[in-house]
């Protein structure tokens, strides 16, 4: 027990005992400071033993592991506030010729009780707080530049936001204590520097010998339940069979975590329910590997240790549970109620069905059990060979305008009440550097806009404002034969389609983009005239084009607008022309296209054209007469 009955554990970051300050805390006065000098000198306390001052290092955090023990092992103490009774200084940590006992007390320069430091230990911790946002090949030079010692960190490592790393000796530990609060960091805040004395880092400490991995492996088959494949670890370390043989299985050391796994994945890697409880368990990490080595495992129970926040279940979220037991945990206290609890749960583990022994709601999920190949995208959709055509008709001279260079004659395809509205995929890309720029400024996408004034602002009114808003995008050539059309509803009142396809940016001042667009649109209209449409309502979304689809792009001829689709031909051509049409079903205009792309030989055209049919790579605007 600490100083004032306050119980410190080894990830503690305090390194400070409370300070003498009149009107402060449940402690106040000299009778504090008296009891403390008291326990420094090696007197009687309220009837509890304290440490001589030989063993002042000795006394510190013990492990999670050992709380139960006689609160006579659990004293720490500031090895560098400087006592009254003494200078206090770390060399005294290497007397060791002295009794550390005092007067009365049980004094303490011997082996501490188990789980405590022994007098030869000479690790110390080193604690960067909020160390995390600093780059290593900074942070260590920078302690060096000022220590007084040259030192090496062993084991540096993030522990949420703070970095640690080790130390093995009291002179280089006592130097970079003198560091704290010496650096300033690029945000104008001194780096603070937290020293504890500390058992050895875990790694080095000594794996399980080959005959008591056979202990461990035969204790474990007694708590496994074949019949439920069912493996029950529960307060393992006082297993008798275990503490009959001195071996000490301790679940929050990585070696020990990895030895239970790897005897699991040789012996039982069917394993579907496995019972960690009551083991001081105070993180997750070495719990990484259960996520590959024991894929079928759907039961897991973690009450009952010291887990401090849902974070650490993101380490082992590849699981696919459906039942978790986190009682009793320090993190259970974290949320604000029950609901808040099991959705940051249920967050990391979408299939959950129980938690803590309760039965949740039936999760709603979209998961594939099998692996599944998504079918092939189909081609376009209209309903009826009557809307096809009109749809068709609609679009070719739509894009011939919109292509054309001078987009005013788009006012007569737009109803006096239209609406636009464009979007881009949300970026933190600078916007100038992005091809999308010039439609990004004006893109209502809501990750982007969180002003509903603004998103207003955005979109644009009547068909005056929507033709000159269009004026304002660069000149574009759009491959009509990428084009895809699904008609979603129609009457006799109202037409609503959605078309895609791919478009580039042609020469703009002598400069060419050279970069291949695509676009979705989603088309409102209604009845104009005799047989037109007129746009009420036009939503554009614009996105670069995926390396597929430029693969794809402009493979096919595009119709160059013309105000005579069919120019002064001879009279073979002329016939020829009229003979291919007719056969291929195509118009005049791709046609003749045709025939020039293969210098008016028919039957090689006639050839081409049935291959590019067969393919599916002439668009459907082609056979619109």
């Amino acid at each position: 027990m600490a100083d004032g009955g306050h119980y410190y554990n080894e990830h503690d970051d305090r390194t400070q005992p409370f300070r003498n300050r009149k009107g402060r805390g449940s402690h106040k006065g000299r009778s504090f400071d008296r009891s403390r000098r008291d326990r420094q000198r090696g007197g009687h306390s309220g009837g509890f033993g304290g440490p001589g001052p030989r063993s002042r290092l000795d006394d510190t955090d013990v492990t999670m592991s050992d709380s139960s023990q006689d609160s006579s092992s659990q004293s720490r103490f500031n090895p560098y506030v400087r006592p009254r009774g003494g200078p206090g200084r770390f060399d005294r940590s290497k007397r060791q010729g002295k009794s550390g006992g005092g007067g009365g007390g049980g004094g303490g320069g011997g082996n501490r009780a188990r789980g405590g430091l022994r007098a030869q230990s000479n690790w110390y911790k080193v604690t960067i707080p909020h160390g995390r946002k600093y780059d290593k090949k900074w942070l260590v030079p920078a302690l060096q530049n000022i220590c007084s010692v040259p030192y090496t960190p062993i084991h540096y490592h993030f522990d949420h936001h703070r970095v640690q790393f080790y130390v093995d000796d009291s002179a280089t530990a006592s130097a970079l204590h003198r560091c704290s609060h010496k650096i300033t960091d690029s945000d104008g805040y001194k780096v603070e520097v937290q020293v504890n004395p500390s058992n050895p880092p875990a790694f080095l400490q000594s794996d399980l010998k080959p005959e008591h991995l056979e202990h461990l492996k035969q204790c474990m088959a007694k708590r496994f339940d074949g019949s439920q494949q069912a493996l029950d670890l529960n307060n393992i370390r006082m297993d008798p069979d275990l503490v009959s043989q001195n071996i000490d299985v301790i679940l929050n050391r990585r070696t020990i975590m990895e030895a239970v796994i790897k005897i699991i994945e040789e012996n039982i890697p069917e394993l579907a329910c496995l019972n960690l409880s009551n083991n001081r368990i105070h993180k997750l990490d070495d719990l990484t590997d259960l996520v590959t080595k024991v894929p079928n495992l759907k039961s897991l129970n973690l009450s009952n240790n010291e887990l401090k926040t849902d974070r650490d279940l993101e380490k082992i979220k590849g699981l696919k549970l459906v039942e978790l037991w986190l009682n009793r945990n320090p993190l259970c206290e974290l949320f604000k109620d029950q609901a808040a609890y099991i959705s940051a749960v249920r967050q990391r583990f979408p299939r959950l069905l129980k938690l803590d022994g309760h039965d949740l709601p039936p999760p709603i999920g979209f998961d594939v059990e099998t692996r599944t190949a998504i079918p092939p995208c189909k081609g376009s959709y209209f309903g009826s060979d009557e809307i096809k055509g009109l749809v068709l008709q609609f679009l070719q001279q739509y894009y011939s305008i919109y292509d054309s260079g001078d987009r005013q004659p788009l006012l007569n395809a737009y109803h006096d009440g239209a609406s636009l509205s464009i979007t881009t995929p949300y970026t933190t890309q600078n916007p100038s550097r992005n091809s999308l720029g010039e439609y990004h400024k004006d893109s209502r996408n809501l990750k982007r806009v969180k002003d509903s004034t603004m998103r207003f602002r955005l979109l644009k009114h009547t068909r005056l404002n929507v033709v000159a808003f269009l004026n304002e995008f660069p000149k574009t050539q759009h491959d009509i034969a990428s084009f895809t059309v699904d008609v979603n509803t129609y009457t006799n009142m109202l037409l609503s389609f959605t078309v895609s396809g791919v478009f580039k940016e042609v020469v703009v001042d002598g400069k060419s983009r050279e970069s291949t667009m695509a676009f979705f649109r989603v088309l409102i209209t209604v009845p104009a005239g005799t047989s037109g449409l007129c746009i009420v309502n036009d939503q554009l979304f614009v996105r670069m084009a995926t390396t597929e689809e430029i693969r794809r792009a402009f493979v096919a001829p595009a119709p160059t607008p013309s105000s005579s689709p069919v120019p002064t031909l001879t009279a073979p051509q002329q016939e020829m022309l009229t003979s291919f049409s007719q056969k291929s079903g195509m118009n005049l205009e791709w046609s003749q296209k045709c025939l020039l792309d293969n210098e008016w030989d028919f039957n090689r055209a006639a050839q081409i054209f049935t291959q590019l049919k067969a393919d599916g790579k002439i668009p459907d605007v082609a056979f619109i007469k």
